[in-house]
């Protein structure tokens, strides 16, 4: 059976790692591109460090690893549970806080590229990276491709620490919650829980609905609406599962 996840996040950190996690997606699925597509690689990137412009997410992040760090010791003390997994994550966590004290601010030699800067400007304007408007980027697409991707990857390496961390982390949070069968009856379901960050809503494509989420981390409550109006799907009765994490 094809499944689909919908994630929502619970409070605003774990608002801003999904949208981080989405745009570093974005920018390693797009790196490599041509002069018909490079476009998609920096709308990603501007996004990003817009992102971390607005945001403390260095230090955020760097609690959010100590607090599940914190978490992992704690564990380990539990009989039968994985030690070589815990020690392994546990030194992961204080690799990843070790590299991120020995940088300075976070993505700053991309907000300092001249080159990438101007892309940026030109972007917040509605066709504003025309070869006319840009000449020096519709040059760079066109010098080989070897040598766009050196550049590409050097730009990226200032983001690896966060990228790592990041899975890292989001893979350790999403692990925490356990699918759990539900049936959405009177086109309605409510939950009330302890403090949770996200809620993961798994249920099955032929289905042909998408999650409306409201709420927060101790109560949310779930619609489930058609894609299209004129689809006229009866949500009532529907079986989906559902993690809390």
């Amino acid at each position: 059976m094809n499944n689909i996840i919908f994630e929502h996040p619970l409070n605003e950190k774990m608002r801003t790692w999904l949208r981080v996690e989405f745009l570093l997606n974005q920018l390693n699925t797009h790196c490599h591109f041509d002069d018909n597509n490079g476009l998609i690689f920096f709308h990603a990137l501007s996004e990003l460090l817009e992102i971390i412009e607005r945001n403390d997410i260095k230090s955020d992040l760097v609690k959010e690893l100590e607090l599940q760090k914190q978490k992992l010791v704690l564990w380990s003390n539990i009989e039968g549970v994985d030690h070589d997994l815990l020690n392994d994550l546990i030194h992961q966590f204080d690799d990843f806080i070790a590299q991120f004290n020995a940088i300075g601010r976070l993505g700053q030699p991309l907000k300092d590229d001249r080159f990438i800067t101007a892309i940026r400007q030109r972007l917040m304007i509605p066709g504003g990276c025309c070869s006319f408007d840009l000449p020096s980027f519709h040059l760079w697409l066109k010098i080989s491709q070897e040598r766009r991707y050196s550049q590409i990857e050097n730009w990226l390496q200032h983001l690896s620490t966060l990228d790592k961390s990041l899975t890292c982390y989001m893979q350790l949070i999403r692990q925490l919650g356990e699918f759990k069968r539900f049936v959405y009856t009177n086109n309605f379901f409510q939950e009330t829980n302890g403090d949770v960050n996200l809620i993961r809503i798994r249920i099955s494509l032929d289905k042909n609905v998408y999650p409306q989420v409201s709420g927060h981390m101790t109560r949310y409550s779930i619609r489930f609406l058609a894609l299209e109006d004129y689809d006229n799907v009866n949500s009532d009765g529907i079986e989906f599962e559902l993690a809390c994490c």
